[in-house]
């Protein structure tokens, strides 16, 4: 993986759909996939592992795409979270943005340009995120140290 690419987890039951956006983002750009048909399976890779971006479908058997997003908002707060679906519906999208904290609300059929420049902003916006998480973190340390210094 480059440094401009960032780790996409796409979660979709249909395999068809996960393994298109797996071969569009290993074609067309420097991301790396990790897809997973199970939701729950999403959730454990979240428990270990760090991602930039987290893809998912709505309609899910097991947990759907808003609580699947939910807890990835939990374990990866600063991931860029998605929500794809084939069923545009505007209550639903409202309660993604505002329950999730949604970066992007995307229906089926998408364009893969517009997709991939989605994909671009949301690792970008991530990594911001944690570069900001960070640098807080180090403000704070050094504003103890100070502190305990003065006192």
């Amino acid at each position: 993986m480059t440094q401009e690419g960032g780790t996409i987890l796409v979660v979709d039951d249909e395999q068809m759909v996960t393994g298109n956006l797996e071969l569009l983002l290993r074609m067309e750009s420097t991301h790396e996939a990790v897809v997973f048909n199970r939701p729950e399976d999403a959730v454990a890779h979240l428990e270990q592992h760090e991602v930039d971006v987290v893809l998912s479908d709505f309609m899910m058997p097991g947990l759907n795409g808003l609580q699947l997003l939910n807890k990835a908002k939990e374990l990866r707060p600063t991931a860029s979270r998605l929500l794809l679906t084939g069923y545009a519906d505007k209550d639903s999208a409202i309660k993604a943005i505002n329950d999730v904290g949604l970066f992007y609300y995307l229906e089926k059929p998408w364009d893969n340009g517009d997709l991939l420049l989605i994909l671009r902003n949301a690792v970008e916006r991530s990594r911001l995120l944690r570069s900001l998480a960070d640098r807080t973190g180090s403000l704070n340390d050094m504003r103890e140290q100070i502190w305990k210094l003065l006192i």
